[in-house]
């Protein structure tokens, strides 16, 4: 792949990457692709045109706004990329002829399903740093992708993309995978975005965002894509997640006999290495397992494989040559719905109670489980209370905290994003 990155550089035909989403994240992959071989930032967008002049001027290059006249094919050679607060406008109207690829790296739900479509009908492939939008209606990108013949796919960098690939690592070489984990530095179901104003600002993030990382939504949602894509389910509503003080002790942790034959998606909590991530996958043949007690792997049959690290906007780039080189994606989902994050109240909740944010907001935690079951007693996804526009979901009845929300309980508004994931619910029951 490098030496196709290399070899791109030296004709002067770059993969043009376009990037939706200024924030912590977007600034490192600006960065990261404007160094990678072969590769060109061509536009950064981002509401707040300001965050997205910052991420540009991060890269070194000259950030261009007024884009009128402006000749798109001579931006790399003069070390320019364009900043836009419109990228539905930039990529219709650059569309597959100055761009490859879009990289989704905004916190939003329905407005990131809006950028990815419009990138998926301008022929052009689509990276997804963007978890919520993966897991609330990546089932219908990918739909509309295949018949467009693009490629969307998640990122190479965040935990479930690492994971993914790990996972195809271990199947590959002949183990039978039985847990997927991640590693949960600290969990505050009950957190708000006011009560982390500092450990936000400390790690550049907007309190809820930073807010999803602590309440264990964010955990849960990247767990579910990947369980998804493989097949895993959690073992109960949000995943067991004992703590434990290294990865190691997880052979010791689980009962991996009692998953028969359904594979795990679970986490540890307050275990080393921090940022880490790991897969535990079985093998019972005798001989494989005298090679294994001969690489120090253990006695067996459960074995673990772990990577200490995860790298977020560094592995970026590894998606996106995936897509457009190779045309495949690192990870995507299966043929339907496994399992979704459900909302759950984070305190006592009075009727007429407005939701101006699900996901790292203070009403609401999100709990991974298996569709099935949570479709079938009607709790309402996490991502379908994210508002648009004015109009905000409305709480009708009383709830009490940690109980989980149903339909019956909620006024949500009609939205982009309420429709979107209605026809992708159509497709999973007419079979894709």
């Amino acid at each position: 792949m490098l030496n196709e990155l290399k070899q791109r550089e030296l004709d002067k035909r770059p993969i043009r990457v376009g990037l939706i989403g200024a924030g912590a994240m977007g600034i490192g992959i600006a960065w990261q692709v404007n160094r990678t071989p072969g590769m060109q930032l061509v536009f950064v967008a981002d509401i707040d045109v300001s965050a997205a002049r910052q991420a540009a001027l991060s890269t070194g290059l000259r950030a261009q706004e007024n884009i009128e006249g402006l000749d798109l094919s001579v931006l790399h050679e003069n070390g320019e990329v364009i900043i836009t607060g419109d990228p539905l406008g930039f990529i219709r109207d650059a569309g597959e002829e100055h761009l490859d690829v879009i990289v989704e790296a905004s916190n939003t739900v329905g407005p990131a399903a809006r950028y990815c479509l419009q990138a998926i009908d301008c022929g052009l492939d689509v990276v997804l740093m963007n978890a919520e939008v993966d897991l609330a209606l990546g089932f219908l990108l990918h739909h509309y992708a295949e018949k467009r013949g693009v490629v969307v796919t998640s990122d190479a960098g965040d935990q479930h993309g690492v994971l993914r690939r790990m996972i195809d690592e271990i199947q590959l070489w002949g183990f039978e995978l039985v847990q997927a984990g991640n590693i949960k530095g600290y969990l505050d179901r009950y957190a708000t975005a006011q009560s982390l104003m500092g450990e936000a600002s400390k790690r550049n993030l907007s309190p809820i965002q930073c807010c999803a990382y602590t309440d264990g939504s964010k955990l849960s949602i990247e767990m579910a894509c990947l369980a998804n894509s493989v097949g895993l389910i959690p073992q109960v509503p949000g995943m067991v997640g004992p703590r434990a003080t290294h990865v190691d002790e997880a052979l010791d942790l689980f009962d991996f006999e009692s998953y028969g034959q359904e594979g795990r998606i679970d986490y540890l909590l307050g275990a080393e290495p921090g940022g880490g991530v790991y897969v535990v996958g079985r093998c019972d043949d005798p001989l494989q397992a005298g090679y294994m007690e001969y690489y120090k792997q253990g006695k067996g049959p459960h074995y673990l494989f772990y990577r200490p690290y995860h790298l977020c906007h560094i592995e970026t780039p590894t998606a996106i040559a995936e897509a457009v080189i190779s045309r495949r994606a690192v990870m995507r989902p299966g043929a339907s719905r496994l399992t979704d994050v459900y909302a759950y109240a984070k305190r006592d909740l009075v009727a007429g109670e407005l939701i101006p944010h699900s996901i790292g907001g203070n009403e609401f935690y999100g709990l991974v489980e298996r569709c099935s079951d949570a479709d079938a007693a009607g709790k309402v996804p996490l991502a379908l209370l994210e508002a648009e526009g004015e109009a905000l979901p409305a709480v009708k009845v009383a709830i009490s905290k940690d109980d989980e929300l149903k339909f019956n309980m909620v006024e949500i508004p009609d939205s982009f994003l309420t429709r979107k994931f209605d026809e992708q619910r159509s497709l999973e029951l007419k079979g894709g």
